[in-house]
């Protein structure tokens, strides 16, 4: 167990194969045999378009994307205490400094230093295994999968969004986009006892899967007027509870009109236009909140517990599943494929 295939974008468009060490394990890190590795909005990004918001990828170096995995430890470093071989285990993709304010706070995602994999210059885990620290390893209990396991990362968003957006019992919750993270964000407010949720999107696919996983209501806001629909399904008042997951200029500005007097707004996709048109005055006129969100922070035990627990049923995300082999076909399909992709996952 020399060497391992990696898979490697080599320019934009374009992934490669190619033979690279394994490392191994320091004394408190452990060696894992990854198995499932989710496609994520962002690495759709890199490899499209060679940025993702102010992060961008050195086209003139060979970057590995992925940071959504779980698989199995294979081997443990002589500083390790809580796991052992054979023990199966969800990464979380964040290695902070432990040191600086927000650590120490326990508002970590706001570390300087992270070390995120997959966010440039960091490589990803598209590969087949991958050596990291043991307390960034959360393991999964015998009722769970690795493949779900795998989806804990982007669950954690939704988990971190529905608690930023302090989402309460009989909420009415409005969420624009419902691509991967708008559907985890979903499954998360109905998990924290949402009464309502509707959820817009131009994606016909998207929005059946948002019905299938327990949305109330949908629209497709190409064909149907999305503010005059929210008008009636709210009875005119708006929502409590407005979510922005798809990272658009369009949606992000529509939020303003569509949050209740006195509700909040919570804005999760991060958009590659850094300056958004938005009416403030909309805002202050209704006293209402605006939270945002970056990554998340202390949820992969809950997110796990509330998967494992059958709360979440976060498996029935995924629509597509490629082997390691196959990963350039996969991407092109989440860049192209809008009519019935939702979820792309890498079985390594």
């Amino acid at each position: 167990m020399n060497t391992q295939k990696a898979a490697f974008m080599r320019g934009i468009d374009n992934i490669i194969i190619k033979d690279i060490p394994v490392r191994e394990p320091e004394e408190k890190e452990v060696l894992i045999k990854l198995e499932y590795v989710g496609i994520c909005g962002s690495d759709v990004h890199y490899f499209h378009h060679g940025s993702c918001g102010p992060f961008k990828v050195d086209l003139q170096q060979d970057f590995m994307l992925g940071h959504e995995c779980a698989g199995t430890v294979v081997k443990v470093g002589g500083k390790t205490a809580s796991l052992r071989v054979g023990d199966r285990v969800a990464l979380e993709p964040g290695i902070t400094c432990g040191e600086c304010e927000f650590c120490k706070s326990g508002k970590y995602n706001l570390c300087p230093d992270v070390v995120f994999l997959a966010t440039p210059p960091v490589q990803g885990c598209y590969e087949e295994y991958i050596a990291y620290p043991e307390n960034m390893c959360f393991k999964l209990p015998d009722t769970m999968s690795t493949k779900e396991g795998a989806l804990i990362e982007p669950l954690s968003v939704g988990f971190h969004a529905a608690a930023q957006g302090n989402v309460q019992v009989g909420d009415t919750v409005v969420i624009l986009g419902c691509g991967c993270i708008g559907l985890v964000t979903m499954l998360s407010c109905k998990a924290r006892g949402a009464g309502t949720v509707i959820v817009a999107d131009l994606v016909d696919a998207r929005l059946k899967k948002a019905k299938e996983l327990g949305a109330d209501y949908t629209i497709n806001s190409g064909k149907t007027d999305v503010f005059k629909e929210i008008e009636h399904l709210t009875a005119g008042q708006g929502a409590d509870k407005v979510f922005e997951t798809a990272g658009s200029p369009v949606t992000i500005a529509q939020t303003a009109f569509l949050v209740k007097r006195g509700g909040t707004i919570t804005l999760v996709g991060l958009s590659a236009q850094e300056e958004i048109s938005f009416n403030f005055a909309q805002i202050m006129d209704k006293e209402a909140e605006i939270k945002t969100v970056f990554r998340y922070r202390n949820v992969y035990p809950k997110a796990i517990a509330a998967v494992a627990g059958g709360a979440i049923d976060v498996g029935r995300i995924v629509t597509h599943e490629f082997d390691l082999d196959h990963i350039q076909d996969a991407f092109d399909e989440a860049v192209h494929n809008k009519t019935d992709l939702v979820k792309a996952i890498i079985k390594i």
